[in-house]
């Protein structure tokens, strides 16, 4: 028999003679509570910190393209984000570098996550001051501090988030109503969470198996029969739209697939997601966090933490088994076979990289399962509305009672302060970390410096420091890329006689070559003189062919001009001025020698002191 429309009547007053509109209205007033706080707090925490590095690219991109679709729909890190994109460059034309901008649309986007997953919360959950605990798990769990700190990852994250709660949402309005609409609200979702992150594809295996466990009865085989034949609807305008969107991206992306080159590799890796990670951070953890230069820390509990963690988290699971039974039990499996989802994913693209060693402990990998772990909870701990539904019904446990006496309200109570009190200790240890910027500090005191620098101060494109921008980035860990958003940035040349250069903390400072040296010349107090005809100087080491500052010291008696290039490479013109001078160029090229030939043959340069390398900041004193 088809799923029956949702029932009219009230249902009856527990326990005690309260109705349950009035509780329902209470717990919401306790919820709303509990969201502005939740929030409030991830502001606190988040104003602390600043852009960092994948931001910095993601911002270097809006200043330099318009909103044209090879823009928006270009990969980014082999990630496809069109929203991600434009709320970007929408968010970069109003505030450049200002923080603040981004920090709102952060907490915007929480607000709005927290709002819709309560009210899913409602939808699927039995009433009563029970669902307060899987939203809390939700609210304030450390595991998504990430997404509403640091923007590169909140762009992605929470609209993902969004799309799963509205597709799910949907999904149950669907199974209760079979109406229509409940499909296009469906499919719109999935299609939400993909404008921003192709990830939210898991959306769609959240869909199926929230249906599976929670909305099916009977043994494994009967319950993915019943799934598949009863809404198949559903699975065949999630099927449209995954194919479309596969075809699209694949197309597009290049494979991220990888082989550990380990068991052990792997065995650490799964001890680190749940050990270090998702079980601590189910119970507010994991209290303990490592720092991960200058983005955010990772999950790095103490080894009694984690076993504490697996306690309470088993104490947990054993409890609702023992109020709802079978129930329960789906709810768990529900958390489980969508955590293996995650873990398999994140191990065939991180696993056998240089990611691989922390991979399970880095909270945004598996941000997503925090509000599956809230369906879970929620449906283990308060049970599934039936609402006539035939699939759903059994005979309510009595022991399931429990929750709806009023001595129950006082250990729901304490659970949540407790729950509280594990997650603020945790997420001050977060802020701790998260307020470690060098980005910020670089970014402000190279600001500043350009300020205060003396008219005509020009420097060579280098990269920023690599816990900066990190090399993997470029060309966008290229201070020409990085500073591109300032109104008066640096000016880049490719050759100067009086060079500047960046330190690691973005202060100004005269340049230097720091690389392969030229052998000493022949002549006494002259090195090599250059006249009459081109001079191959040798150097001490032999350069492989590319970009090099090639810094040439002289002494001339005249003023002229002249051509270098490194071994056979490109030949660069320069200017020779009278007296004792240098010259830094920008040279393509890879050998063992420089030469350098004048075009006054007459004219006398002397040089002792010609080195090939990369510009640096030169050393003190």
């Amino acid at each position: 028999m088809a799923p029956q429309p949702e029932r009219s009547s009230p249902p009856p007053a527990p326990a005690g003679g309260t109705p349950i509109q009035s509780i329902g209205l209470t717990v919401t007033a306790v919820a709303a509570l509990l969201i502005v706080v939740s929030v409030g707090a991830r502001a606190v925490i988040a104003h602390r910190g600043y852009l960092t590095y994948d931001d910095f690219p993601l911002i270097s991109m809006a200043e330099k393209n318009g909103l044209a679709p090879d823009y928006l729909f270009g990969l980014f890190n082999n990630h496809l984000m069109p929203g991600g994109q434009l709320v970007t460059w929408i968010t970069h034309h109003t505030g450049g570098f200002t923080y603040t901008p981004y920090l709102v649309l952060l907490m915007a986007g929480q607000l709005t996550v927290s709002i819709a997953l309560y009210r899913l919360l409602r939808l699927m959950l039995e009433p009563g001051w029970a669902v307060l605990v899987p939203l809390s798990i939700f609210l304030f769990s450390p595991l998504t501090l990430e997404a509403t700190s640091w923007w590169a990852v909140g762009i992605n994250m929470l609209p993902m988030q969004l799309a799963m709660i509205l597709a799910v949402g949907a999904q149950v309005k669907y199974i209760r109503t079979r109406r229509p609409k409940h499909l296009v609200t469906l499919g719109l979702s999935i299609v939400l969470g993909l404008f921003f992150f192709e990830k939210a594809l898991l959306a769609v295996a959240l869909v199926f198996l929230t249906t599976l466990c929670l909305y099916t009865r009977g043994g494994p085989f009967r319950s993915l029969w019943t799934t598949i034949r009863t809404w198949w609807q559903s699975w065949a305008v999630l099927t449209n739209i995954s194919v479309l969107f596969l075809l699209f991206y694949l197309a597009r992306s290049t494979s991220s697939l990888r082989r550990p080159s380990s068991v052990d590799e792997v065995l650490t890796f799964i001890t680190q997601m749940f050990g270090n990670t998702l079980l601590p951070g189910l119970i507010g953890g994991p209290w303990e966090w490592m720092a991960a230069g200058d983005g955010a820390p990772v999950t790095a509990p103490a080894e009694a933490y984690r076993w504490a963690a697996l306690a309470g988290v088993v104490l947990l699971m054993a409890f609702t088994v023992w109020l709802r039974g079978t129930e329960a039990a789906r709810g768990w499996l529900l958390m489980f076979l969508y955590t293996a989802l995650v873990a398999g994913l994140l191990g065939a693209t991180r696993l056998g990289s240089i990611y691989s060693g922390v991979a399970g402990a880095v909270p945004r990998y598996i941000a997503d399962v925090v509000v599956v772990a809230a369906i879970a909870v929620g449906a283990a701990l308060c049970g599934v509305r039936r609402d006539g539904i035939e699939t759903l019904t059994a005979p309510e446990r009595p022991r399931a009672r429990l929750l709806t006496v009023p001595r129950a309200l006082p250990v729901m109570a304490a659970v949540l302060v407790a729950l509280m009190v594990s997650a603020g200790f945790t997420t001050l240890r977060f802020g701790d970390e998260w307020a470690v910027k060098k980005g910020r500090d670089y970014l402000l005191t190279a600001t500043a410096e350009l300020a205060a620098a003396p008219a005509g101060t020009v420097f060579m494109d280098q990269p920023v420091p690599e816990d900066v921008v990190g090399r993997l980035s470029q060309p966008y860990n290229k201070q020409s890329e990085f500073f591109a958003p300032l109104e008066k940035g640096p000016i880049f040349v490719t050759q100067s006689k009086v060079l500047s250069a960046f330190d690691e903390q973005g202060h100004i400072r005269r340049a230097w070559v720091n690389g392969v040296g030229a052998r000493p010349g022949p002549r006494q107090g002259c090195g090599y003189r250059l006249s009459g005809s081109p001079i191959s100087i040798p150097l001490r080491g032999t350069l492989l062919d590319y970009w090099h500052v090639v810094r040439i010291a002289y002494l001339s008696d005249k003023d002229t001009s002249a051509t270098a290039r490194i071994g056979t490479g490109e030949v660069v013109p320069f200017d020779v001025h009278r007296g004792l001078n240098e010259i830094f160029l920008l040279a393509y090229g890879g050998g063992d020698f420089v030469e350098v030939d004048l075009a006054d043959r007459t004219a006398g340069v002397c040089t002792d002191e010609i080195t090939v390398g990369q510009v640096v900041p030169a050393p003190a004193g």
